[in-house]
Formats: structure tokens, C-alpha cells, sequence
């Protein structure tokens, strides 16, 4: 019954059901990248980072990426407060994706090789969360990661200055801008 003691009539019932079920397989025909990926305006996860290095050269960025675990209400406050308005923001002079560290999510990793979001997050030693890596094109790290969510007061500073480091060496790379 519902709140209000008036049960829903067969038609409406059937109605829902109906939806719900469209919405299921509407979803479960998407690609496997496309029922994971974040909503309009959120960070996008990370899929081909061979990908990510040609756009990274041709706009002279670094890449940040955001190592998050679904449970982690910390990595829920720096994607909110922190990280969705810097994606947001096209001038910000990084690239943001998120690799979620408990996921099995097919990802392509800087050398070309089929990997997994778990697997890499492993590899490249994210073990607590939330965790900021700063990449250059070719997958080597620009930036010391920043490990936790720090005190909130100072998160976006910390931030800024990865990306400022980052972008500094990014410039200095041979073969790069």
C-alpha cells in the first residue's frame, strides 16, 4: 500500500513495470564505458589514456586523475566541492578523469594495454582514497599525488599547485610544448 492507503490500479501497475523494465534493458545495451560514465557535467572516467596523451599534446595540459572507491564519502566531498567545478571550468589547464579503484571497468593504459580500473589504480600504486595523480602524455608522474582528502581549508591550494608543478614540467618535457 501506499502512503496514502490507496493501492495502484492494475493499468498503472503494469505501466511501471513496463517502464522499469525498458529502463533496464535501455541501459544494459549501452557500451560497458557508458553505463559507468558520470552524469552530464561530472568527471569522466577514464577509459583510453593513449587517448588522453594525443589530446594532452595538442592542448599542452597535464592530465589529473582521481582515484576514488564508491564507499568513500571523502572522495564524494572532493568531487563535489573541488573537482566538479574545476572540470567544469574550460580554462582550468587540466584534463580530469576519475578511475574508480574497486571497479573492474575495462580501461587502456598509457602504454596501449588492456587493463582494468582496479588493476590500474594497483599499478600505479593508489592505495588509499581519494588520491590526485598528475600525468604527462607519456604516463610519468609531473606532481607529488596528493594522498587523502587534506584539510578542506587548504584541498583546492594543494590543487592548484599540483596543476602549476605539473604544467611547469609538462613545458620542460623534450618533445613537448
Amino acid at each position: 500500500m501506499r502512503p496514502d492507503s490507496r493501492p495502484i490500479s492494475r493499468p498503472v501497475r503494469h505501466r511501471l513495470r513496463s517502464l522499469g523494465f525498458a529502463a533496464i534493458l535501455a541501459w544494459s545495451a549501452l557500451p560497458a564505458g557508458a553505463q559507468t560514465a558520470s552524469p552530464p557535467g561530472g568527471i569522466e572516467p577514464a577509459r583510453d589514456l593513449v587517448s588522453d596523451a594525443r589530446v594532452m599534446r595538442e592542448r599542452r595540459v597535464p592530465l589529473m586523475v582521481f582515484y576514488s572507491r564508491d564507499d568513500c564519502t571523502w572522495c564524494e566531498k572532493a568531487r563535489r566541492e573541488y573537482l566538479l567545478p574545476l572540470a567544469r571550468n574550460a580554462s582550468s589547464g587540466v584534463i580530469i578523469r576519475q578511475v574508480d579503484m574497486d571497479r573492474s571497468t575495462p580501461l587502456i593504459d598509457f602504454a596501449g594495454r588492456a587493463t582494468t580500473m582496479g588493476a590500474f589504480a594497483a599499478s600505479e600504486k593508489a592505495r588509499m582514497s581519494p588520491t590526485l595523480m598528475f600525468y604527462g602524455p607519456d604516463g610519468r608522474q609531473l606532481a607529488e599525488p596528493i594522498v587523502g582528502f587534506k584539510l578542506a581549508d587548504f584541498y583546492g591550494a594543494y590543487i592548484d599547485r599540483a596543476i602549476e608543478e605539473s604544467r611547469g614540467r609538462l613545458a620542460t618535457l623534450p618533445g613537448e610544448p
